[in-house]
């Protein structure tokens, strides 16, 4: 969910561009500055490190009455699902809270109580954080370190020309709830580079268009879509009944984020035993072939009436 105000300034991308140039790194650094966690070689053979920070805003990823449970589980799992998207296992978190004036102390505990659920279920140690005055919103920053094997560690580059695009899960209308009680996809993600190893790998966090793009940038290529293959959430398809003002569902399925799903590429020929196979190991999981990278830069969707460009990103902070 968002409710920022708009910015006249550069967006998050922008951004980070600038700022990518001013990081020092050094030799212990794979991966630093460009994918979803931050890829280091801490000296263990065969092993590497992931290294995620991540944050929550009241009134920008969570409501004043949102449940203080969920928004823990949000604060964590977000940073769950950046793990996910490298197929590795979250091992030790930190949390730094900053509290607004007139802060309730049972609702504290019970943002803790969320984090602690989920950081449970994924055998993720809570060790520490810092708690600091914010005046006037609630913020939850949560920093997490986790591990993969070095070999079975996906990136964000990688996809090529003829590589099938994969989405787990449903997309779209995540504001009615979604956005809140997500299941960071740890296992599916570690399945498929164990059994599969996909050529390129990103969460869903800012929209499929917003996100594949990051893969399609990477790649040097495009990718056309299949509107028929795309699991559109139901909220999604009952927000634009209900409301003229709501996204037409595709839309919402291609840009409203907060989905938290993994979006993956893998070379053809895989589909049908990838598909039967996935289905065994999860069955509460849908898994879709939504499309295919193509050589011709740009995103574009197939529908009944023909092709068409997406012109559209996802969520942009700053915008």
């Amino acid at each position: 969910m968002s409710n920022a105000t708009p910015s006249s300034g550069p967006d998050e991308f922008e951004l980070i561009s600038r700022l990518k140039a001013k990081l020092p790194t050094g030799d212990s650094v794979v991966i630093g500055v460009g994918d979803d966690c931050a890829v280091i070689d801490a000296g263990v053979p065969g092993q590497w490190q992931l290294h995620k920070t991540d944050a929550v805003v009241e009134g920008i990823h969570f409501t004043k009455d949102a449940d203080p449970q969920q928004i823990g589980h949000k604060a964590l799992g977000r940073a769950l699902s950046d793990i996910a998207a490298m197929a590795g296992t979250p091992r030790w978190a930190t949390v730094t809270l900053g509290l607004p004036d007139g802060f309730d102390a049972e609702t504290v505990e019970s943002i803790y109580d969320g984090m602690a659920a989920l950081a449970k279920r994924h055998e993720v140690s809570l060790v520490g954080g810092e708690t600091v005055a914010n005046p006037e919103r609630l913020f939850i920053g949560v920093s997490l370190v986790g591990e993969v094997a070095s070999d079975k560690c996906i990136l964000r580059s990688g996809a090529s020309v003829g590589d099938g695009v994969w989405v787990t899960g449903e997309l779209g209308g995540s504001i009615a709830g979604h956005h809140l009680e997500f299941t960071p996809r740890l296992a599916e993600a570690r399945w498929l580079a164990a059994h599969h190893q996909p050529s390129a790998m990103i969460d869903l966090s800012d929209g499929l268009a917003g996100d594949l793009c990051h893969l399609l940038v990477e790649a040097n290529a495009g990718a056309e879509l299949l509107e028929s293959a795309l699991q559109i959430r139901r909220e999604a398809r009952l927000r634009a009944r209900e409301s003229e003002a709501a996204k037409p569902p595709l839309l919402a399925a291609l840009t409203d984020g907060e989905d938290y799903e993994l979006c993956f590429t893998l070379g053809q020929g895989r589909a049908v035993m990838l598909l039967d196979q996935f289905k065994q190991e999860f069955p509460g999981t849908p898994l879709s072939c939504v499309g295919k990278i193509v050589e011709r830069p740009g995103l574009k969707i197939r529908q009944k009436s023909g092709i068409r460009e997406i012109s559209t990103r996802g969520y942009v902070h700053f915008q």
